[in-house]
């Protein structure tokens, strides 16, 4: 089973960057995609052979996520159940018969740390949410997670350190939830590759690849074996950020 997943940074847009021939090469059993900033039936996008699940945020041009699926899942459930968290599109869930797939686009913390505290109130709702599935089948969370966990995985450590998104309570967080019972699929096939998925339109960031690793599949511990490939697609334009892709055997 092949699965990919990106932050598009705009569906309309980044159909105008030609998404659905990328969309058709990458040829993913489920194709999960963040930050789709629309509400339905506002892009023109279709795919044979696939069936489509959107999550709108409430405010327009805003946040979002969607899945296309060659196989229609069991059930589908938006948000995670609680009413503060459940405004902004955020999580998109489909229920399989052996797994739950968890799309996910994580609140930035934003430039000054503003939503910082409100990000450490996500972080534990989502992680217990995440927990509630895991004990009733393996769950594969994959999405913009907004965070670079180690230093390998972002390009200027240093100089970013306390950045949204590299800060030390963030990362944290990501540590808290591997520890929980989870296991990063990159990381664990490629430990010591240096990879981004995510690069700053400003400074010419993308052709310096200096990136962000923070785009991921991450799966219960117990399914951890049957991981097959993950990759990361930074061939693919169309957005700042690139699909991520993870193949298992499940």
């Amino acid at each position: 089973m092949k699965l990919i997943s990106w932050n598009v940074n705009g569906l309309r847009a980044c159909l105008t960057h030609d998404f659905a021939a990328s969309f058709a090469a990458l040829d993913a059993d489920v194709f999960s995609v963040q930050e789709t900033k629309m509400q339905p039936g506002q892009a023109d996008f279709a795919p044979e052979g696939y069936t489509e699940y959107t999550y709108s945020a409430e405010k327009k041009g805003y946040s979002g996520t969607a899945c296309w699926c060659k196989t229609a899942p069991l059930s589908v459930a938006t948000g995670i159940g609680i009413e503060e968290h459940d405004h902004e599109g955020r999580v998109l869930t489909l229920e399989y018969p052996e797994f739950y797939l968890v799309n996910c686009y994580t609140p930035n913390s934003q430039d000054g740390l503003k939503r910082l505290d409100y990000r450490m109130t996500w972080e534990d709702a989502f992680r217990a949410y995440l927990l509630e599935l895991d004990a009733k089948k393996p769950v594969i969370l994959c999405g913009d997670l907004n965070v670079a966990h180690q230093e390998i995985d972002i390009k200027n450590a240093r100089t970013n350190r306390m950045s949204a998104g590299f800060t030390d309570q963030e990362r944290a967080k990501m540590t808290e939830l591997l520890a929980a019972g989870f296991t990063d699929s990159f990381r664990a096939i490629h430990p010591d590759e240096v990879k981004y998925s995510w690069w700053s339109y400003r400074f010419h960031a993308r052709e310096k690849n200096a990136g962000w690793r923070i785009d991921y599949f991450i799966v219960s511990n117990r399914i951890a074996d049957k991981i097959k490939a993950a990759e990361i697609h930074n061939e693919v334009f169309g957005s700042d950020h690139c699909p991520v892709e993870l193949d298992i055997d499940l």
